[in-house]
């Protein structure tokens, strides 16, 4: 005669019954915030041709959304200078900033859905944040993209075109890099040509600095080409005009005030410097984001 199998570790059938019912829903929840995060961070953004775009005291009365900025992820160098520490970061203090953010239950957006949120009035998801990467450097890439991606999350590129390819003390991403960027869901944008003050332009540059790196990028990705990034966080209000009319719907600043007339053209990022705990992070990203209205 057959024995009849005991449930496992002793438990009775409606005790196990109700555990796995248990584990079942965990891993259901932790299945949809996956799914979660992955849609806020790719979702296609349409505008409504019906509603009416905000002006620029609209949209500077709107609450900021977090905007972080990474340079170069790699361990300090005896010949770096002490200005440059604040633009590098560790991998693994980058690591554990992402994560921290993850943990913290932040969500990252992309350029399209903020504009849609600041212009349209376009839902976000809870906690949202954007993150940014300077310059092309490789480990932008190596370091950066495939940490975000271990927490679904996406980011944003400024490409310096210039530095396309170059191999040297600091490598830089290949067309074939910025393509995989793109294609896996990231948003490629401009950091002009060779990282020339924008407050600084001459009428020539607005060809050799915007107009012809637009151009490239669209090459190597098949996407339009439509936010931007200051190089220095430095712009000049008079010439701020002239990004809408080659085509960029915003641009982004460091941490000085934004212009009140082109709040689009001036949004406000801060840098996560190398020497930040994972908690300082936390700790400037509320003081720095949380000032003005919802």
């Amino acid at each position: 005669m057959k024995k009849r199998l005991k449930p496992a570790s002793g438990l009775s059938p409606l005790i196990l019954a109700l555990f796995i019912t248990l584990l079942s829903t965990a891993c259901s929840n932790s299945q949809n915030r996956e799914k979660i995060i992955k849609t806020t961070s790719t979702a296609e953004v349409k505008e409504d041709p019906k509603q009416k775009p905000a002006d620029a005291k609209a949209i500077m009365a709107k609450r900021e959304v977090p905007v972080l900025c990474y340079h170069q992820i790699r361990n300090n160098l005896a010949s770096d200078s002490k200005r440059a520490h604040d633009d590098i970061i560790s991998p693994d203090k980058f690591r554990e900033h992402i994560k921290m953010l993850a943990d913290s239950g932040y969500h990252t957006i992309l350029p399209d859905q903020l504009y849609n949120y600041l212009v349209f009035n376009g839902k976000l998801p809870e906690k949202p944040i954007m993150i940014t990467f300077d310059d092309t450097d490789m480990d932008q890439f190596t370091v950066g993209n495939a940490t975000l991606k271990k927490y679904g999350f996406k980011g944003v590129y400024f490409i310096m075109t210039v530095s396309i390819g170059r191999k040297g003390r600091i490598s830089y991403m290949t067309k074939e890099n910025i393509k995989q960027l793109s294609d896996e869901g990231n948003t490629i944008a401009s950091h002009t040509y060779d990282h020339k003050n924008f407050a600084q332009f001459t009428d020539e540059d607005w060809k050799i600095q915007i107009d012809e790196p637009t151009k490239k990028l669209e090459q190597i990705t098949g996407k339009k080409v439509e936010y931007f990034a200051y190089p220095y966080g430095v712009y000049k209000a008079s010439n701020l005009h002239k990004l809408k009319e080659y085509g960029f719907k915003a641009a982004f600043i460091l941490s000085t005030a934004r212009d009140e007339n082109y709040p689009l053209y001036t949004i406000r990022r801060i840098i996560d410097p190398g020497r930040y705990t994972a908690k300082n992070l936390y700790y400037s990203i509320n003081k720095s984001f949380n000032k003005t209205k919802s």
